[in-house]
């Protein structure tokens, strides 16, 4: 007997074309794909005739847990990863106590392993003096380095620390790519004495040049010392620029759906609501970005959901904090920007599902095929609605594209062969599994 068969699925192949199959699973693998299966099966689900993709893998999340539970924990953010279709999430360390020991790191698989329906894994944060454990600490799927917009004791921005961290070891390291004394400057430039300011004044502080000098010395560091890097959240066209020439196999990035689809604009309407780190550009970095990503200049897609409460975000700018939630609305967003003709059902896969499998060493995820795992969505993505702040289930409850036609609706999620979330609901006492990863990834 199978433990679940996903009856009447549109079953989305890599290359982008469709079958019409049943697909039955068995101790978290898809065991069987075929046109009807008619076995017994402890649980089943009618597709009806929905669009069914592979899980999608949300590899930059900030869930708050443990610190700031108002905002966010472990498990209310995994019910908003499966109800947005992400089966499986990599979660960052700038939490409240930071994770930058084996024991913060254990105390996060612990609490993931109680409360979350998805999958998960976890960075190991780096200081400029915890280089043994960064290169040691298990299970961790690659080290974090804030080179600028720190949280805590996270802060590297001294060549000399960044460079003995590319210098020993050979764990991934990805990072947040701004100019920390860059930022200073800018900073004491623009605020000044001022105790408020315009909240365009973000994207002048944190500017074009604050993103680009990071981002090329972590590509000089990466080819001084061969060592794999990711480059998180590329929010320019420049960077993108750069990539084109400089770009080895050692080197991945990523781009987040607000900085495809956001822009400075955007802070006429929505304020600090779209403040984030590095901050949305101007209009013409959108589409560039957008380009970089199909030429695959930049390999995949995360959201850096990294939610505040709208009392939070409601103070005066510079005191509003950076960042907004985006887990559950990222597949939405893409699957929306496939309607209107900007990418393919190929593309979607590529980027949101088996794209950061490969580039974190993630075994048998991100297709759906006999023998991989059993990390499913079944979308609706003929059915055009608004977005509604009341929809999210993320604990902040708003979202920056309120307002905004979306299709791609997840109908159900399936993590590891169980139904995880359906018709609105998450299911109880659905527990995803930590991430393992390809022998010697670590």
């Amino acid at each position: 007997m199978y433990d679940l068969i996903i009856r009447n699925a549109l079953v989305a192949e890599p290359s982008g074309d469709t079958r019409a199959a049943d697909i039955a699973c068995k101790d978290g693998i898809i065991e069987r794909i075929d046109a009807h299966i008619t076995s017994a099966s402890k649980e089943s689900i009618d597709a009806a005739g929905h669009l069914t993709l592979p899980g999608v893998i949300d590899p930059q999340v900030h869930f708050r847990d443990p610190g700031a539970p108002q905002k966010e924990d472990i498990g209310s953010g995994s019910r908003s990863a499966v109800r947005g279709g992400v089966t499986t999430f990599l979660e960052m360390p700038n939490t409240r106590p930071t994770t930058t020991t084996q024991d913060a790191l254990n105390a996060k698989l612990k609490r993931a392993a109680e409360l979350s329906p998805a999958n998960y894994g976890f960075f190991i944060g780096a200081t400029p003096d915890n280089l043994d454990v960064i290169n040691n600490a298990s299970p961790a799927c690659g080290i974090k380095v804030f080179m600028g917009s720190s949280t805590g004791d996270l802060l590297v921005s001294e060549e000399s620390a960044l460079k003995r961290i590319f210098g020993n070891g050979s764990r991934l390291i990805a990072v947040h790519a701004e100019n920390e004394a860059r930022i200073n400057t800018r900073t004491a430039e623009i605020v000044g004495a001022n105790e408020t300011l315009p909240i365009e004044k973000h994207s002048e502080i944190r500017d074009v040049t604050c993103a680009v000098l990071a981002t090329e010395l972590a590509l000089d560091l990466s080819e001084r010392y061969e060592r794999r890097l990711h480059i998180l959240h590329l929010s320019t066209a420049d960077e993108a620029d750069i990539l084109r020439t400089r770009k080895t196999e050692m080197v991945t990035s990523e781009v987040i759906p607000n900085h495809l689809f956001l822009h400075t604009g955007d802070y006429a309407k929505l304020g600090s609501l779209v403040q984030m780190n590095p901050p949305i550009r101007d209009k013409s970095h959108n589409d560039r970005l957008f380009q970089a990503l199909r030429d695959g200049v930049i390999d995949i897609i995360a959201t850096d959901h990294a939610p505040h409460t709208l009392a939070e975000k409601q103070a005066p700018y510079p005191k509003s904090p950076s960042g907004m939630p985006g887990v559950e609305i990222s597949l939405l967003l893409m699957m929306t920007a496939r309607r209107e003709g900007k990418c393919t059902l190929a593309d979607i896969q590529k980027w949101m599902c088996k794209g950061p499998a490969v580039t974190y060493g993630i075994p048998n995820k991100g297709e759906i095929a006999e023998g991989w795992d059993a990390d499913i969505a079944v979308v609706d993505d003929q059915n055009v609605r608004v977005m509604r702040n009341e929809d999210m289930f993320s604990r902040v409850g708003w979202t920056p594209y309120a307002g905004r036609e979306l299709t791609g609706w997840v109908q159900h999620t399936v993590v590891s062969g169980r139904l995880a979330y359906s018709n609105g609901k998450v299911i109880e006492n659905c527990h995803g599994k930590a991430v393992t990863y390809q022998p010697g990834w670590e």
